[in-house]
């Protein structure tokens, strides 16, 4: 199936609802239970042979497939996005009977936008843009502001942006509130991917109130990492973070979307958050409106284990060249 035919029926952009203190105060975990729940998660169900193969295509339709580094060039931006077009070798694809596959977007700095834009033209992909003073969110808010304005004016369909940390850290909710719903407004008809950094925000407690101040402001995504923290995706923040979600879909009628980011490498990383999803949001969830890996070499494992299902033999990664 391609991936455009995965698209979820449109239900709506989370519109964002008033900042309720009442219910982020009352949020509770334990930690203990996440954990239990996430070591025995990935032993409830397993997917070999054909299926694995479905999946593994599904984890790719679902990538942003991403260059964020110091060195990025116009030259290897466009190589980005000639992969996302064909990310899978043709004859691979011919032998799953799955032409016309691709990624779920394009993930570059400001710098690149546009040249990503003009790369990907015509064929559906869209680009998104990491802003607000990515990665660590410590310039000025006008700046922060502008960024965002200038990478939607690019052409840039989705923002993923960086909320400021020492809001969750120092419990500002109304300032967290206000800087994300600034942001949603910033981005227009683009779509809000707001990155809480996980890792830094020291407990499991912080993750899940942050995930339901940056919805309830308005965000259309939210998503685990920038990938350049210590501590990255985990699945412990992604249980907190997906009932976050759930329960925030239960009270407002909003579907909005998970994205883990950071570490993810091997193809059988990318099924075990296919596995939380259809665990504990449902099929929904498992489609790019509302699903994506944030990743770059997790694409050439992928690209590995589907030879193998072709073939029966496992490939060198120079057979499944990245930029």
């Amino acid at each position: 199936m391609n991936p455009a035919e995965l698209r979820t029926p449109n239900l709506g952009r989370n519109s964002g609802i008033p900042l309720d203190l009442d219910w982020v105060e009352s949020v509770r975990v334990n930690r203990s239970a996440v954990e239990r729940r996430t070591a025995t998660l990935l032993g409830r169900r397993t997917v070999k042979k054909q299926w694995q193969a479905a999946w593994l295509l599904r984890a790719i339709a679902c990538m942003d497939l991403t260059t964020l580094a110091g060195d990025d060039t116009a030259t290897n931006v466009r190589r980005l996005c000639a992969k996302a077009r064909f990310p899978v070798r043709k004859d691979l694809l011919e032998a799953l009977g799955m032409p016309g596959h691709h990624v779920g977007a394009v993930c570059v700095y400001h710098e690149w936008v546009s040249t990503a834009v003009e790369a990907l033209a015509g064929s559906g992909i869209p680009v998104a843009a990491v802003s607000a003073g990515f990665p660590h969110g410590q310039s000025p808010m006008r700046l922060r502001l502008a960024e965002i304005e200038e990478s939607v004016a690019a052409g840039a369909q989705e923002i993923d942006i960086v909320i400021t940390r020492a809001k969750v850290l120092g419990g500002d909710w109304a300032g967290l509130y206000d800087e994300v719903k600034a942001f949603r407004e910033a981005c227009g008809e683009a779509h809000l991917k707001a990155i809480l950094a996980t890792g830094e925000l020291a407990t499991l407690r912080n993750v899940q109130k942050a995930s339901l101040v940056a919805m309830m402001a308005g965000a259309d995504f939210i998503k685990t990492s920038t990938g350049k923290e210590t501590v990255n995706a985990t699945l412990d923040f992604g249980l907190v973070m997906a009932r976050a979600i759930r329960d925030f879909n239960d009270r407002t009628g909003y579907r909005v979307g998970f994205k883990p980011a950071g570490g993810i490498r091997a193809a059988k990383q990318s099924l075990d958050w296919l596995i939380l999803m259809k665990e504990e949001l449902g099929d929904p969830w498992m489609k790019p409106d509302l699903f994506r890996l944030g990743a770059s070499s997790l694409l050439t494992d992928i690209e590995r284990q589907l030879e193998h299902f072709v073939t029966g033999r496992y490939s060198a990664n120079h057979r499944h060249p990245m930029p």
